[in-house]
């Protein structure tokens, strides 16, 4: 979960995405599968857009502020992300080539992780503004604010089902961090792991029928999948470092994670029953914040 200055992010929510403006797809052209991503390479923390092997690097924002969190529209032409740029974390959305950057919320509290719904209507995000971590659903404008939960616990990570019915998040109202499944309305509330370790970082895999999360319940961070019920709990990844935040590939053959296998936050991918792992990114500075468009 995400907070200012927290070093255990529950946020990191990865982009990958067809982002046909960006990418130059045209009629009769194939569309172009491009990441989003956050990384400081530059000194500070950016966005940035690179071809899904890892090359064609282009950065979309660039202020001294933090920029995070990249989260793209279901139609590929619009990016939501987080900033820092007016003095607290607020939820921006700009166009895939990352002109036109907008201010969606303005308040004094934290707002951070934009999901987008399935129709592109609606944006759920986690908030402060009542006191605790909540999460809330806005049109994709900023209007229409309306709270989801509502408990003295951390509820973050909201993950919206492929048929927007459902959304995936994580709670710490029963004493750890487990995931949760809701109606898109907050209604039946139904938690879906239970175990003293930390579970974080839900995935719907494209067909609705998997998520995929990551879990310290082995003694380190690794990743797992389990059924949209929450049975058959599987462990994808096994090192001795980091592995967090999955990501369906838009087929749901794959998925994309964060990784410090090799000594620093880089971005992955691996088949979805977790062989064939691939790094895509390869520097010193931290890359992370990658998900992949439906």
């Amino acid at each position: 979960m995400k907070t200012a200055g927290a070093t255990t992010a529950l946020l990191f929510p990865i982009c990958l995405a067809v982002l046909l403006t960006a990418c130059g797809g045209g009629v009769g052209e194939p569309a172009v599968v491009k990441i989003a991503f956050e990384s400081d390479r530059d000194g500070d923390s950016e966005i940035y857009l690179m071809n899904a092997d890892g090359s064609g690097l282009t950065s979309l924002t660039d202020n001294s502020a933090r920029d995070f969190a990249p989260a793209c529209s279901p139609d590929g032409t619009r990016m939501a992300f987080v900033s820092t740029r007016d003095g607290d974390e607020e939820i921006y959305v700009m166009n895939a080539d990352g002109s036109g950057q907008t201010n969606l919320t303005d308040n004094p509290a934290e707002d951070y992780h934009p999901v987008w719904s399935p129709d592109g209507t609606r944006i759920a995000f986690v908030s402060t503004r009542d006191g605790s971590w909540e999460i809330y659903v806005m049109n994709s404008d900023g209007s229409g604010l309306t709270r989801l939960t509502d408990n003295p616990a951390q509820d973050a990570d909201p993950a919206w089902s492929p048929d927007g019915s459902r959304i995936a998040f994580v709670s710490r109202r029963d004493g750890s961090f487990e995931i949760y499944i809701m109606n898109a309305d907050g209604s039946g509330q139904t938690r879906l792991t239970n175990n003293p370790a930390f579970d974080g970082y839900p995935a719907w895999s494209p067909d609705g029928s998997r998520i995929a999360f990551q879990s310290n319940r082995d003694g380190d961070s690794e990743l797992y999948v389990m059924n949209a019920d929450g049975s058959g709990q599987t462990n994808l990844t096994d090192n001795p470092t980091i592995d967090d935040t999955p990501a369906w590939s838009p087929d749901g053959t794959r998925i994309a994670f964060v990784s410090t296998r090799d000594g620093n936050l880089e971005i992955y991918v691996m088949n979805a029953d977790g062989s064939g792992s691939t790094r895509l990114t390869d520097n010193p500075a931290a890359d992370r914040d990658p998900a992949w468009s439906p």
